[in-house]
């Protein structure tokens, strides 16, 4: 049994935004939970799940919070709560069944073998996460691309694109697998839109070689998220068909952030991303090629 950790406040429940989605549209970013007894927690873990929800009741939330926005498909991405036990994960897969793919957590040494159970589970990718370190280091995830690669699996990354596309870049171009950034690169806002971690991230996305999320906006700026508009056009610009929008549900490890509605997120993307064919293009366009959903 792990020892204690904080515990993470519940999400509020979100209203809808002021225009629901069409079906087909992917929620590409959220987070299963369960009781604290219910799955093996990770001990190098920041927070415990909060108080007060089963699994069975996180996915009766879940499929709340995709009803409230109109979402048809979702991408669960293991949280490190659980650390490279994937289990959670695994069984709200099933549980979610067609239309929902996972991305998973593999350490350096992982095996063919894993890798193989990991296509078995329905995982369409790798997360790494570039900031805090954590279970897979960026040797390991390089070792690891042509695995990735020979499986239709690609790596989900949180970096932090004014400290690290720079020095990512090259190693980005070689990969055999595509990379797709979480949390619109996390940029410094202070910075601006044009310093050269950004630059080298719309350079990126317009060759095609990697993704990104329009989501976390929340832990970068205060509702309505005006602060992050700027940010989100140019993005945008830089290809539409590699941008996908996710809430980051249910909202853990705020770190001081406010408790985000993800009714306002959407509003906030409506807002930037006005054309309906480019929004159709990010939410079911995008995601039925990266994540491979069938019509």
């Amino acid at each position: 049994m792990s020892s204690p950790k904080p515990t993470a406040p519940a999400p509020a429940l979100a209203r809808p935004p002021y225009k629901k989605v069409r079906p087909g549209s992917c929620d590409t970013h959220v987070h299963l939970l369960a009781a604290a007894n219910e799955f093996p927690l990770y001990e190098g873990r920041a927070e415990d799940p909060p108080n007060g929800h089963t699994f069975q009741e996180w996915i009766r939330l879940y499929r709340r919070h995709l009803e409230n926005l109109g979402c048809t498909r979702g991408v669960i991405v293991h949280s490190i709560f659980y650390g490279t036990d994937n289990s959670v994960t695994v069984a709200a897969l099933r549980e979610m069944g067609a239309g929902f793919r996972g991305i998973g957590l593999l350490p350096d040494q992982a095996s063919e073998a894993d890798l193989n159970q990991f296509v078995a589970w329905n995982m369409a990718g790798v997360r790494l996460n570039y900031v805090h370190g954590g279970v897979l280091s960026w040797k390991g995830a390089k070792a690891m691309a042509p695995k990735l690669a020979d499986r239709g699996l690609h790596f989900q990354m949180l970096m932090h694109a004014h400290l690290h596309m720079n020095e990512l870049q090259t190693d980005l171009q070689n990969l055999p697998v595509p990379v797709c950034f979480d949390h619109i690169g996390w940029p410094d806002l202070t910075l601006g839109t044009g310093n050269a971690g950004l630059e080298a991230l719309y350079q990126m996305l317009d060759s095609g070689k990697v993704w990104i999320k329009l989501s976390g906006l929340y832990r970068l700026a205060n509702a309505p998220y005006f602060d992050t508009d700027e940010i989100v056009s140019r993005l945008v610009r830089a290809n539409p068909e590699r941008c996908l929008w996710g809430s980051d549900w249910p909202h853990i490890m705020l770190n001081g952030a406010e408790m985000p509605d993800a009714g306002s997120l959407m509003d906030a993307f409506y807002r930037v991303v006005s054309d309906e064919k480019t929004r159709d293009q990010i939410l079911i366009e995008n995601p039925k090629k990266l994540y491979g959903f069938a019509d």
